[in-house]
């Protein structure tokens, strides 16, 4: 028998398993589970099993979802939907307070179940994944009373499909479940086929409560049922899960107009400064990659130290790394517990293979018995190596080296994903410095992996768009408010014609495209009639041409609010002497709407504001609109003047450049406007023209991976290829609806947050009060 004298040499832990027997006896006395569809659980079907990945043991028999399955459930949602959003919100918000309290009072019971389906440690399901399952449930409590205040005019969307995936099974259901029941949707959820259990269980919580029947749906399946539930008739899809899986939800709903946040894979950066607190960070590694597994979207799973403290940082770095326990998740002592499946496992390891086969050296991360991987990172690591490029999901980090900020900012960017980054210098300077310059939806300082159900969380680039927690992720679970529907006039066919095939009264003008500030013919020289004389008629030549263009005006958004203001009062100004001339070319209603629309926005400019979040203690949370970058726009074809300034003007408001397709059939009195631009101290590139046919020219500019949104108010017919040329880098698409672009409605808030994405940063503020360290505090 070990002495207690010796124990206090090693220091090491004894076992402390935690009892898992109500949950093994919750599971005998359930047997097979069917779906939870309209308040009751149904008959199993067919069914698949569910093993614990510590030991391979079957846990469960779950129903395999069908799409009548689906079908049936998406029904109950949809007659449940209207007496759910039609009740107070104060009784939405008992409901929603009695989950939280109910979770809580199950939450030991729901820390083993975790656990044992998904083979995270137990210290960290029952002291961060479960409190923050309670929290969300609290916050979005609130914005069930708050939200009919706070979101003047806006209405539920319906019925919402939820996809969620393995590694925060109870976590990633509250994500998605708490802000939709706030906002008066009802939901069907499918929980991924690894971990199905905890959704069951908190089935059983909707019952206890007495959740109208029908207002929680859940549905388990592998991927078919998920596909099911894309294709079931909802209101909206949110999606959990890995970039190719989101890709291709996107292009299954091009064109239908259904809503769809999409939150993805990442390969965050975790940037060490010279000036960093080693110790901290190091601990920081241990929070942000070997978190449960690796199994985290935003891990900091590439480390990027300065090369001056990169000897001194590795060396703590494998102490530290020695000393984590790999074992049984339900022992309270284990640091590393299971990967959730042999096929993750399997994955991991063929990624490590396949990085050291290209060079890179692996520390540490062998293979374990069972579904077990020792923690590690790969050095000597080229950027294009395949552990580099890949999301490893699994507890491999790797740790490269730069000498310079910007060099520091260069590699944290090299990627196709924008998830989250981590920042860890001494200097405040420093630090929100990089934190500024990293594109990224979440920034931590001097932390990792701190989340709250009241700030933002998502991404930029591949990780997908949309957020969830907060105001921003409120706001996606709502429609916008109604605007009076207008008529988009049908596009005429266009003919090429030769250059100066149209008679002109006095001297001949050639109207031209106009990017990067200058007035440029098109690439193939064509012409094509149009009231007024003859438009160029734009290629996909130009759209590159005109995109390039636009990447290079980056210092606009650095220019500030202000310094954009002053610049959309002298279009105002210069538009205002001009205005007989423009009236003549379309409508006096339509100069004075313009001209509105420059007073407006550049009022906007300087007071579209982020906001402190109140959050976790001992953080200052701030989530700022950050402008989206190259926007692209096809125009409407009816009010070409009002209908084009009424979208340009507010995406170059908040720090956009633009490349904007002009109505087809009379896009003159916009190339009128270049005149007016060049005088207004416009910089070039912030506005580029590309006239044209809408349909030929709006397809490639949705595709070009350097625009990062797009707004389609041209014809409907065009919105399903523009939607899936979108999908290919998972662009959102903003379906501008058709209304009266000289009215009020041409203008407003809503265009600002289609201009904008939200960027969260977490930076330590105060010192942090006692008792309050957990998760959920």
């Amino acid at each position: 028998m070990t002495k207690v004298s010796e124990i206090m040499q090693t220091m090491e832990y004894g076992p402390s398993t935690e009892d898992a027997s109500a949950a093994r006896d919750w599971l005998a006395r359930r047997g097979a589970f069917g779906h939870f569809i309209n308040g009751s659980f149904t008959k199993p079907g067919e069914t698949f099993e569910t093993r614990d990945p510590a030991t391979g043991e079957v846990l469960a028999r779950v129903t395999q979802g069908t799409a009548d399955d689906v079908a049936t459930a998406v029904k109950a949602a949809r007659r449940a939907q209207k007496g759910w959003a039609a009740l107070p919100g104060t009784e939405r918000a008992r409901h929603l307070y009695a989950l939280a309290r109910h979770v809580q009072k199950r939450e030991r019971f729901l820390s083993v179940l975790e656990t044992l389906d998904n083979g995270k440690p137990i210290r960290e399901a029952r002291d961060i994944d479960v409190p923050l399952v309670a929290r969300h449930f609290y916050h979005h409590a609130g914005w069930a009373e708050l939200r009919d205040t706070r979101f003047p005019g806006h209405a539920p969307l319906g019925v919402c499909g939820q996809i969620i995936p393995w590694n925060f099974p109870l976590l990633m259901l509250a994500w998605k479940v708490a802000p939709a029941l706030a906002a008066g949707n009802t939901v069907v959820l499918k929980p991924a086929e690894y971990t199905p259990l905890t959704a069951l269980a908190f089935a059983e919580i909707c019952q206890e409560v007495g959740l109208p029947a029908g207002v929680v749906n859940i549905v388990t399946g592998d991927g078919a049922t998920g596909a099911a539930l894309v294709a079931a008739e909802v209101d909206k899809i949110a999606f959990t899960g890995s970039t190719e899986v989101g890709r291709g939800i996107a292009t299954a709903l091009a064109g239908t107009g259904r809503k769809l946040t999409l939150e993805l894979g990442g390969k965050s950066p975790f940037v060490v400064m010279e000036d960093a607190d080693l110790d901290a960070a190091v601990e920081g590694v241990v929070d942000s990659i070997w978190f449960n597994q690796g199994q985290v979207c935003c891990a900091g799973s590439r480390i990027l130290v300065a090369e001056s403290v990169a000897e001194r940082f590795e060396t703590l770095l494998s102490a530290r790394m020695a000393r984590l326990r790999v074992g049984a998740p339900l022992d309270k002592s284990t640091d590393i517990g299971a990967i959730v499946d042999p096929v993750q496992k399997d994955r991991i390891l063929t990624i490590c293979h396949a990085a050291t086969d290209a060079g890179a050296e692996l520390v540490g991360g062998q293979a374990q018995e069972g579904c077990f991987i020792a923690p590690g990172y790969l050095k000597n690591i080229a950027p294009a190596n395949p552990g580099m490029e890949q999301e490893i999901f699994g507890p491999i980090a790797t740790l490269s080296t730069f000498r310079t900020a910007d060099e520091a900012v260069e590699l944290a960017n090299n990627t196709r994903y924008g998830l989250a980054g981590s920042v860890w210098s001494e200097s405040a300077t420093v630090a929100t410095d990089i934190a500024a310059r990293i594109k990224a939806g979440v920034i931590w300082i001097n932390g990792a992996n701190m989340f709250d159900a009241a700030a933002p969380f998502g991404g930029y680039r591949e990780s997908g768009y949309g957020r969830e927690g907060g105001a921003a992720g409120m706001r996606d679970y709502l429609a916008e408010p109604a605007v009076k529907p207008g008529r988009e006039a049908a596009s005429k066919p266009v003919v090429a014609v030769t250059d100066g095939a149209a008679p002109q009264q006095g001297i001949d003008r050639t109207a031209k495209l106009y990017y990067g500030g200058a007035q440029k013919r098109p690439d193939g020289g064509a012409m094509y009639a149009v009231p007024g004389g003859l438009a160029p008629l734009g290629s996909r030549k130009d759209i590159r041409n005109a995109v390039e263009a636009a990447t290079k005006a980056g210092k606009w958004a650095a220019a500030g609010g202000h310094a954009r203001a002053q610049v959309l009062y002298y279009i105002a100004e210069n538009l205002s002497a001009r205005a007989a001339e423009f009236a003549a070319r379309t409508s006096r209603a339509e100069v004075d709407a313009a001209i509105a629309r420059a007073f407006h926005y550049a009022a906007w400019a300087d007071k579209f504001d982020g906001a402190t979040v109140q959050a976790k203690p001992g953080h200052l949370v701030t989530v700022i609109p950050e402008p989206m970058g190259v926007i692209g726009i096809a125009c409407p074809n009816a009010q070409p003047l009002a209908g084009f300034l009424s979208l340009v003007l507010p995406a170059i408001a908040m720090g956009n450049a633009v490349v904007a397709i002009p109505a087809q059939d009379d896009p003159l009195a916009v190339t009128d406007l270049y005149q007016v631009f060049d005088t207004s101290d416009l910089p070039g590139g912030v506005i580029n023209i590309v006239t044209g046919v809408s349909a030929d020219l709006a397809v490639p500019l949705a595709a070009h991976e350097e625009v990062a949104g797009f707004w389609h108010a041209g014809p409907a017919a065009e919105l399903a290829a523009v939607d899936r040329a979108a999908a290919g880098n998972l662009k959102p698409v903003w379906a501008v609806p058709a209304r009266d672009w000289t009215g009020v409605q041409a203008q407003g808030e809503t265009f600002l947050h289609h201009a904008t994405r939200s960027k969260t940063i977490w930076l330590p503020y105060g010192a942090l009060p006692a008792g309050s360290g957990s998760a959920a505090y």
